[in-house]
């Protein structure tokens, strides 16, 4: 991925995405600082689904999130002035966590803006590991302006939870391990929010499986990546109420909508009553909470 101008205070280009290349040098970069996750399996599962079904465990990742991936990416590639000013992100608390515990670790000084309802661990968590937390009403408030504002006033680098190169090239390493380890695989589903982790699941597989047909699964009450998916164009909604807070996202990315869009088959949706079915599942049967 070759060099790209500012825009809004981060790295951005209109003409080069990421590319299985850049998942690669991620992987380089982010050893030693993230954990190889597990990839777990489950008989019973099997049995019942008819098929054999791999699950990546990026729960047991740093910061209890595959976000980490990313975010340790981007800030490696600061440079010294970069470093010395700070780092500023918003999130609801997974990209929140793993930004200030990037930073924590790289020295860097971090700034998160989070909703005031965020969960209170996530927000107990970013603070624990160093950084300044503002936060800001997720109905009424625009978090992507306070974001861009904060990046303007104190000179930092706005890392978005999503729709950033090197962000989507980090993510990209949990598809890139499950596939070595899996082997070859039929299909692939990966949780959506902005589609950082489903762009770079789509260039892991279109590297390593290209045969595997790839998913992406939303909140049924936030389904704005399956709008955009089938009409073609980003769509934008008001914030979903879901309990999915992760993924309370209100658009894809202007870079990861083209990638999903030419690497993804499908957008599919889970509604609450089934998210919470399959966290009774993991719990009951994988002993994974």
């Amino acid at each position: 991925m070759g060099d790209s101008p500012m825009r809004d205070g981060y790295a951005m280009t209109t003409t080069t995405l990421p590319t299985f290349a850049d998942i690669e040098a991620a992987e380089r970069r982010i050893t030693g600082a993230t954990h190889r996750t597990p990839v777990l399996t489950s008989r019973r599962i099997d049995a019942e689904m008819g098929m054999e079904i791999f699950f990546k465990a990026e729960h047991l990742q740093r910061a209890g999130a595959f976000k980490i991936r990313g975010a340790f990416n981007a800030l490696s590639r600061f440079d010294g002035a970069q470093r010395a000013a700070g780092v500023v992100a918003y999130s609801s608390g997974n990209h929140a966590q793993a930004i200030a515990l990037a930073a924590r670790d790289l020295g860097i000084p971090a700034t998160i803006v989070m909703p005031e309802d965020a969960p209170a661990s996530k927000v107990a968590a970013t603070r624990a590991y160093g950084a300044e937390v503002i936060t800001y009403d997720r109905y009424r408030e625009d978090r992507e302006a306070i974001g861009r504002a904060l990046a303007a006033e104190r000179g930092l680098t706005l890392i978005p939870p999503y729709d950033h190169p090197d962000v989507i090239a980090g993510q990209g390493t949990a598809a890139k391990e499950l596939i070595e380890e899996a082997g070859p695989l039929d299909a692939i589903f990966a949780p959506l929010g902005g589609g950082g982790l489903l762009a770079g699941t789509a260039l892991a597989a279109g590297a390593l499986a290209p045969d595997a047909r790839v998913y992406g699964v939303e909140p049924e009450a936030g389904n704005d990546g399956q709008q955009s998916f089938r009409t073609g164009a980003i769509v934008h909604i008001t914030t979903p109420a879901t309990l999915a807070d992760g993924a309370q996202t209100l658009h894809l990315g202007e870079l990861t909508f083209p990638i999903i869009q030419r690497g993804v088959t499908d957008i599919l949706t889970a509604s609450d009553t089934e998210l919470v079915t399959a966290m009774r599942l993991f719990a009951s049967t994988m002993k994974q909470v």
